[in-house]
Parts: C-alpha cells; structure tokens; sequence
C-alpha cells in the first residue's frame, strides 16, 4: 500500500515538473524562437521571472534621482525605462517577458490603428493584475463584451456635454472656495502651494457628485479610502511577483483586506440607501448621476441584468479614471505654466478676454477657450496621465506583417509615441502648445499619433469632464494668480498607476492686478 502511494506521489510529481517546465520554459522559449524567425528580438527569457529583474532594476535607478536642471521633458528615460533602454538595442518592436508572458512593443501609429480602431474584435483587455482589479473595480475599464457594451450604455448619458454644462456651477463653485482659502493663506502677496493634493481635493468635490448625486459626502469617503488603497496597491506591483504573497497577512495586506472590505461595505450601504429612498429631485432637475442611472438601469429587466455589486464596481472603476486623471492633468498643467510664463501669459490674455478678471466662467464661453485647450492637450501629451496599454491577442493575428500567436500581449507604449521625434518633429519633448493649432488629427505626422485617453470604442468615456474642469479650474487660476515654480521642487515624474511628480508640485503663486487693457478694466 506504502508502495502504491509512493509510485502515485512520484507520477504526480513528474506530471507537475512537466508541466511546470512545459509553462515555465518550453513554451517561452518557442513562443520567443517564433518571433526570433521574423526578425523580432527582444532581452532573452529567464527561467519564471522573465526580464522582471532587470525591469525592476532600471525603474528604480531611473527614479533614484530627480531630473537635473534645466528642467527637460524629455521623460521617457525616466518613467518607462526599459522601453527606453532596450528601444535603443532592439528597435521600437520587440518582446520582453513579464514573468513568463510575452509582451510584444508596438509604437507605429498603423499597427496601433488597427489594434484599437480597425480590428479591436481581435484584441481584448488583458487581465489586470489582481490588486490593481480590486482598486479599479470590475466596470468599464476591465469589462468585455456585451455586459461592457451594455454599461457603457447606461453610463453615456452621464458624459453628454449638455449633462456635463449642468455641473459648471458645482465646479466653479468647488474652485472658487479653494482659491479663497488661498488668498487667505497669503502673506505679502503670495501663497506656496503644493498642488497636487490641492487638485485631487478639488476634483472629488466634483467627481462624488457626478458619481453619487445627492449621496457626495458617503461618495466623497469612499473615494479618500480608494486613494489610501492606490498607494497601498501602487507599491505592492512594484515589487517583483510571488506567488500567492498578496494571500499571507503582512502588515501591508492586512491594510489592504481591511480597506477592500470597508469600501465594499460603505458602497453596498450607499446604494442600498439610494434604493430605498429614491433621489427624484436630481434625476429629474440636476445633472444625471451615475449611480442614479445605474439603480434606474437596474430596475427594469434587462440582459444582462444590472446588479447592487455591479453598480458598486462601476463607482470604484470611476475613481480611477475619472478623480485621478483629471487631477493629474491639473497637476501638470500648472508644473508646465509655471515652467514656461511666455505661455501662461497667452493664456492669461484669452481668459480675460473672454471672462474678464473676476467674473465666474460660464458653459457658454467655456467653447472659445481655445489657446487653453491647445495647453491642455500639449499637457496630455508631454504627461498622459496613463503611460502605457496592453492588448491580448484573442487569436492567431496578423498585424503588420507580424505572425502574433493567440494570447500573445501588445504593449504599447504611449508615452513613447507622444514623445517620437519622427512623429512630433525634432521639438518633440518641448513644450509647444501651437502645434495643436490645426486640431488634434493635425498635430504629428500622423493622426493617430495622439492618444492620451485611447482610441477607438474604448476611448475613455469622461475625456470631456476631465476637459472641462481642467479648463474651468485653470481659467480661473489665471485670472486671479500668476505663478511659477517654488526653489522646492524637484521635477521627477513617476507612475505610480498614473503618472505623478514623485516629489510633489510645490508652486508659488502670486496675486495677479489686471492692467488697464483688459476688457474690464476698458468696460467692454
């Protein structure tokens, strides 16, 4: 009897070790022999870990130090370091090896196209890793196919621009009070202000209300958990992977378990309240909320059918992308006018000639902004809040030529290509608002070429909020500071998620008097 179980031991062991290095070897290196055969290379695959070490090792040097003076936007070295890096040895297409996955980089324009716009019923989201799944929630950002269509539905009529004019008033509002609590702050005249907490303060007044109606102050709670949950999250998926490390109760995980299940618990509470007591006032008055929209969804028989849990991830899903993009856009709009004043003075002079110097914006005027928006798109492309994307191959591909085998990953590199000379022009990694002057499909020598919310089906469904209260927040600034770098800061961009100064914006501003040229000073 001892016998036979020993005999069974030693087959299942066999049956693991050909399995383990079936996965963990051969494959790898047949998928990597593959693309060798079609004039790909790529850093060579290491037993389980891939190029995981190496990549470990160059982020970290990369943002050991900050980025030396004269400030450069030439960040790419920095925050994605291994592209950069093995870019110079092997060429924009190449495979690198995340653990035991293939990664195939593509930075042409073309194949990029047909990834996301021509053919995207080939490709699909790749899984996130666990713990950024539980921060971002199982909404629009990681659903597929038709339960995603069918959110997406729901959702849209959130972002409607007519829908999105009737949050003006809240946002200005939002804005108005935190730069009175600047003035008061004040001494002589002017005020430091690290801004980008300042920002993210800012756009949850915003984004709560969007996301949960007249329920923003249970919202706005659920949201500051979220963020402790980011940076929590953040620098666990630095750290290179161990199986099953995320299960054991480390300090940091304990955190974590105890954060995922409050959030939980707070917006099961919310939306049940929501349930109960009904919001009718703002459905019918207000702006159309996203939870309110999703418990009416819910409501009505529907396939798929709209669940307590699948509203509650939606909310999670809306932080992410919604809270903290915008307030990274704030965030390097005003690191940029501070570093270049010619450009904050052009946009000054438009604000004032459309608002004057103190009157509040309104959703009419917001539209003739027009020098403001070629800044904030030359913002989103020097520091697209999202650094890099990945699609899966759902099947055997061609692309471009290329022979990609089913379940092969497609990393493309955004950053990269929103800073790609052959592109943008040897002015690539300066800052030039004027070569949005001809609209976005003009900018580069290619229209696909400018990407910072996506392309495609799935582009990012509150590109225009995230807009819109950057234009309202910053055209407000202007008419009541002018401002520029503090001797404190340190310019070192980093990702942790989204792409942040790792040191903090901390920005000097200074009360701004209108000259007699302005429209109001002149009673125009």
């Amino acid at each position: 009897m001892k016998g036979e179980m020993m005999m069974m031991l030693i087959i299942l062991l066999i049956v693991v070790l050909v399995f383990v290095v079936k996965v963990l070897w051969l494959k790898p290196k047949k998928i990597e022999g593959h693309f060798g055969k079609q004039g790909i290379k790529g850093p060579p695959y290491c037993f389980f870990t891939g190029n995981a070490k190496e990549i470990m090792s160059l982020m970290v040097k990369a943002s050991a130090q900050p980025m030396p003076m004269p400030f450069s936007h030439n960040i790419l070295p920095r925050v994605l370091s291994f592209y950069h890096h093995w870019n110079k040895i092997y060429g924009p297409t190449f495979l690198v090896w995340f653990g035991p996955t293939a990664r195939l980089t593509l930075a042409d324009p073309d194949l990029i196209r047909e990834v996301y716009c021509l053919k995207p019923e080939l490709y699909e989201k790749n899984e996130a890793h666990p713990l950024i799944k539980q921060l971002e929630g199982d909404g629009l950002l990681s659903l597929k196919g038709e339960k995603w269509a069918h959110h997406r539905k729901i959702i849209t009529p959130t972002f409607h621009m007519d829908n999105l004019k009737l949050l003006v008033p809240i946002t200005t509002g939002s804005v108005m009070k935190m730069l009175d609590k600047w003035l008061g702050m004040s001494d002589f005249g002017e005020v430091e202000i690290e801004v980008s907490q300042w920002y993210q303060n800012l756009t949850e007044d915003t984004m709560t209300r969007i996301a949960f109606g007249n329920n923003y102050i249970d919202g706005k709670r659920i949201f500051q958990l979220q963020a402790r949950q980011m940076v929590i999250t953040s620098e666990a998926i630095k750290e290179i992977p161990i199986p099953g490390y995320r299960f054991l109760p480390t300090k940091r995980n304990i955190e974590s378990w105890k954060l995922h299940k409050e959030i939980k618990k707070s917006l099961m509470r919310v939306i049940e309240r929501r349930k109960k007591w009904g919001d009718v006032d703002m459905v019918n008055i207000g702006p159309k909320d996203l939870l309110g929209l999703m418990i009416e969804a819910s409501r009505k028989e529907s396939s798929p059918l709209i669940t307590a849990c699948d509203i509650a991830e939606e909310c999670k899903t809306f932080f992410l992308a919604g809270e903290q993009t915008t307030s990274n856009l704030l965030t390097w709009t005003t690191v940029l006018l501070a570093m270049h004043p010619q450009w904050q003075v052009i946009a000054r002079d438009e604000v004032l000639n459309v608002f004057g110097s103190r009157d509040i914006p309104t959703k009419d005027c917001v539209s003739k902004l027009k020098m403001l928006t070629m800044i904030l798109n030359e913002s989103l492309r020097l520091y697209p809040p999202i650094v890099a994307s990945i699609r899966r191959a759902k099947a055997y591909v061609e692309l471009g030529g290329y022979k990609i085998p089913r379940g092969t990953e497609l990393l493309i590199p955004i950053l990269a290509i929103h800073h790609d000379q052959t592109i943008w022009g040897s002015d690539a990694n300066e800052f030039n608002p004027s070569r949005f002057s001809n609209g976005v499909a003009r900018a580069a020598k290619h229209p696909m070429a400018f990407f910072p919310f996506g392309l495609g089906v799935r582009t990012c469904i509150g590109q225009n909020l995230a807009l819109l209260q950057a234009k309202l927040t910053i055209a407000m600034i202007l008419q009541r500071f002018s401002f520029e770098l503090s001797p404190k800061y340190r310019h070192a961009p980093t990702v942790l998620m989204l792409l942040y100064p790792q040191y903090g914006a901390p920005i000097i501003f200074k009360h701004f008097r209108p000259n007699p040229s302005t429209k109001e000073t002149q009673g125009l």
